[in-house]
């Protein structure tokens, strides 16, 4: 019996024991799947203000870009902006236009010395028809007067190289006068700004803060403005430039070499 009774008791406990752990592990279980979805709430909610506030932010730039522009009135803010994408377009253009002209100088000239030597000189006029670019083409008018003698193919060689030096120019005066009327555009309306606000001034018969502020932020908007509109488009003229001066000066050299060439296959 007290055996028994023992047995009893100890299966009572344990049982006892292991439904208090249950309970207690189910009562912990919801609890910290609670506390993790509280984090991976907090977490998500973070994340969103975070994407917010970004999204904020970068509306709130471009909203004020757009509102300072509008504040800057559509008189002269609209001009400045006609001369920024005609300025931008015609930049664009021309360095396309440079790009395509650009040529490996120096493999023309050793295809048009092996075609001279090989096939004459209607061999080596057909590599200059057969390669795109300002050398080429010159190259292709002094082997054409070559038969009139190295002084006619000089002659020709110059005349044609001016020509193609006024090609890679074409347009590029353009730009120069868009970054010359950008800020001044930008003055003007800074001007017309100022003498509206003395304009008010003189209407209300008081020097009031809020009479002047708005005249004097338009002026200063539309001088914002073309200034910005004319430093960018004295990046694109000064890289415009550079690679003129470099086409130039690989057509001259290139024409130099076609002479000798030319000299040493006549003789």
């Amino acid at each position: 019996m007290k055996r028994l009774f023992s047995i009893l008791a100890i299966t009572g406990l344990m049982t006892f024991g292991n439904i208090q752990a249950q309970d207690s592990t189910e009562t912990e279980a919801p609890v910290v799947e609670q506390v993790q979805e509280e984090v991976v709430t907090d977490e998500e909610d973070t994340v969103v203000m975070d994407d917010v506030t970004t999204d904020d932010q970068e509306a709130t730039f471009t909203q004020k870009m757009k509102q300072r522009f509008i504040e800057g009135g559509p008189g002269f803010m609209g001009i400045v902006l006609i001369c920024l994408i005609l300025g931008l377009a015609i930049a664009i253009e021309r360095i396309i236009y440079l790009n395509l002209s650009t040529t490996n100088s120096k493999k023309l000239i050793s295809n048009v010395e092996d075609a001279l030597k090989s096939g004459g000189v209607e061999a080596a006029k057909e590599v200059c028809r057969n390669t795109a670019g300002p050398v080429a083409s010159i190259f292709y008018q002094g082997l054409d007067r070559h038969s009139h003698g190295i002084d006619s193919a000089e002659k020709a060689v110059v005349a044609y190289g001016g020509v193609q030096m006024g090609q890679l120019e074409k347009n590029v005066s353009w730009i120069s006068l868009f970054i010359a009327l950008a800020p001044m555009l930008g003055f003007m309306g800074t001007v017309i700004g100022m003498i509206e606000a003395f304009d008010q001034i003189q209407s209300a018969g008081s020097m009031e803060p809020s009479l002047v502020a708005g005249g004097i932020k338009v002026a200063l908007l539309t001088t914002v403005f073309g200034l910005v509109v004319a430093i960018i488009l004295q990046i694109f003229y000064n890289y415009i430039i550079a690679k003129i001066d470099s086409i130039v000066n690989d057509m001259e050299d290139a024409s130099i070499s076609l002479i000798d060439i030319l000299s040493d296959y006549k003789k």
